[in-house]
């Protein structure tokens, strides 16, 4: 008897054929399936005749195979834009970002007052946007921002070349609790309130003798500011090392 797969692939060709616009492919089509003796196979010759009716339909068309690829291109590009402003909420300590205000920077500045002298160094923990890094670099700063999300470092890199300052400032993707501290002798962390204490040990560590620490929204755990600038969620603390 006549192997199905055999009439499966016999059916396919003939509508391929017929999708060519080949006149000749029903001509060509065998109506009747012969066993190995010659005779009849009625269960091969109607199972032919039933595929041929259904052939399981046409190859999709090209148009559509695009619209495919171009839906599912635009999706993997969002997710990829986005996966890196999601991924902060399931770390162990979440610092998502938060554009700072208008009167929060005006505030870090004058938190700051007095540490622009000799080409001092300042890092921003956590620089988002990167506004902070660049506002210091235009007060004398050599600033550096570290920043997990990558999309943000380019924002901020690309900011930094805008503004005229890429030279003073510069920006990393890299985790702040694999960053040494120690070759900057200023520190400005928008923190969160878990991630405080963890950050004081941190700095308590590195930090040499002198540095300032500017912490904005919220305090250190165990430290006692020696200014304070602002009034509720715009308050920043100055600590002296």
């Amino acid at each position: 008897m006549v192997e199905c797969r055999e009439i499966v692939d016999t059916v396919k060709q003939e509508a391929a054929l017929a999708g060519l616009g080949d006149t000749t492919a029903e001509a060509n089509m065998p109506n009747i399936v012969l066993d190995e003796d010659g005779k009849v196979c009625d269960v091969c010759t109607d199972m032919q005749a039933e595929f041929a009716k259904n052939p399981g339909g046409r190859p999709p068309k090209r148009a559509g195979l695009i619209i495919a690829a171009l839906i599912g291109g635009t999706g993997l590009a969002i997710t990829s834009i986005c996966v890196p402003f999601v991924l902060p909420a399931l770390r162990r300590v979440c610092l998502p970002y938060v554009p700072a205000t208008t009167t929060q920077l005006a505030n870090v500045t004058t938190a700051l007052q007095g540490r622009a002298g000799t080409r001092p160094s300042l890092v921003d923990i956590g620089s988002g946007d990167g506004r902070i890094v660049i506002q210091a670099a235009r007060s004398g700063f050599v600033a550096h921002g570290v920043e997990l999300n990558r999309w943000l470092v380019y924002y901020s890199r690309w900011s930094a070349w805008r503004g005229g300052v890429r030279g003073q400032a510069t920006f990393a993707r890299k985790d702040l609790w694999k960053s040494d501290m120690s070759k900057f002798n200023n520190v400005v962390i928008f923190g969160v309130e878990q991630m405080m204490s963890q950050l004081e040990t941190k700095l308590e560590k590195e930090l040499v003798e002198g540095s300032v620490v500017v912490a904005c929204r919220f305090k250190f755990p165990t430290w006692k500011p020696v200014k304070e600038v602002g009034v509720g969620v715009d308050t920043v603390w100055r600590y002296q090392r």
